[in-house]
C-alpha cells in the first residue's frame, strides 16, 4: 500500500515536473505573425475603375483631396490613449457568543446527584470572522502605430491589424493592435483614437533578457499557484 506522504510527494513532484516545462512549452512571440501582417497583394481586391464626367473611382482619385483610409490595404495611424484604472476593496466582520448555565436540581429541599455525580450544566461558545481585501490596478500606453485594413465589411466598418517592433539592446518590445473601426471617426490627417475602435485587441510587452528578468522563476509559479496546497 502506498502511504498517503508518498502520495503527496509523488503529486508534489509531478506537478513541480509540469510547471518545470512550462518555459519549454511557452510560445516564442516573433514578427510577422498573420494575424498582423498586412494584406497581401494577392488578396487585395481593387474595384473596376468607373469613370465619369467628374469623379472616377481609380485608385488614388480624389475629388477633393480626401486620403483617409477606406480601402482594403490602406494605411491607418492608430493614436494610442489608453488610461484605466480600478480599485475595489471589501471588509467584513462577523462574531457569535453564547452561554448556558444550569444549576443542579433540588428536590424537596435537597440537591439531587446521580451516582454522585453533579447535575449542573454549564457552557459557553463563540466564535468571529474577520476578512479584509483591497485591490487596485492602473495602467497607461500613449503613442500611436500604423495599421492596414484587412478588410471592409458590407455595413462599412473597417476592420484594422498591424503590429510594431522596436529592436533594442537587450531585446524587443512591440505593439500590436486589430479592431473595427468606422470611417466617420477618422480625422483629414488620417487618423483615429484607439478608444473609438471597437472590439480592440491591443498588447504591447517584449523578448528578451530584459522581459526574462520581469519573469518569476518556474519553481516560484508553482509555490504561487494555485496547485500548492497551503
Amino acid at each position: 500500500m502506498i502511504s498517503k506522504l508518498t502520495f503527496k510527494l509523488a503529486v508534489l513532484l509531478l506537478c513541480v515536473g509540469v510547471t518545470a516545462c512550462a518555459p519549454v512549452m511557452r510560445e516564442q512571440i516573433k514578427p510577422g505573425d498573420p494575424n498582423y501582417a498586412p494584406v497581401s497583394i494577392q488578396e487585395l481586391r481593387q474595384p473596376a475603375p468607373v469613370d465619369g464626367s467628374i469623379a472616377s473611382s481609380a485608385p488614388g482619385f480624389s475629388l477633393f483631396g480626401d486620403k483617409t483610409a477606406h480601402r482594403q490595404g490602406d494605411l491607418l495611424t492608430v493614436l494610442l490613449q489608453e488610461t484605466t484604472r480600478s480599485s475595489k476593496s471589501a471588509e467584513s466582520s462577523m462574531s457569535k457568543k453564547g452561554d448556558i448555565a444550569i444549576g443542579n436540581p433540588r428536590l424537596f429541599g435537597r440537591e439531587t446527584s446521580l451516582g454522585g455525580l453533579d447535575l449542573s450544566i454549564a457552557g459557553s461558545s463563540s466564535r468571529s470572522f474577520d476578512g479584509e481585501a483591497e485591490a487596485d490596478q492602473s495602467n497607461s500606453l500613449i503613442g500611436s502605430i500604423s495599421v492596414t485594413v484587412s478588410e471592409v465589411l458590407p455595413n462599412g466598418l473597417l476592420r484594422i491589424r498591424g503590429e510594431k517592433w522596436l529592436t533594442l539592446t537587450e531585446g524587443d518590445e512591440y505593439i500590436r493592435l486589430s479592431g473595427l473601426v468606422r470611417s466617420d471617426d477618422i480625422g483629414v490627417n488620417n487618423t483615429v483614437m484607439s478608444n473609438q475602435i471597437a472590439d480592440a485587441r491591443i498588447a504591447y510587452s517584449g523578448t528578451g533578457s530584459f522581459a526574462d528578468a520581469n519573469r518569476q522563476g518556474w519553481l516560484g509559479r508553482f509555490f504561487n499557484s494555485e496547485w500548492w496546497p497551503l
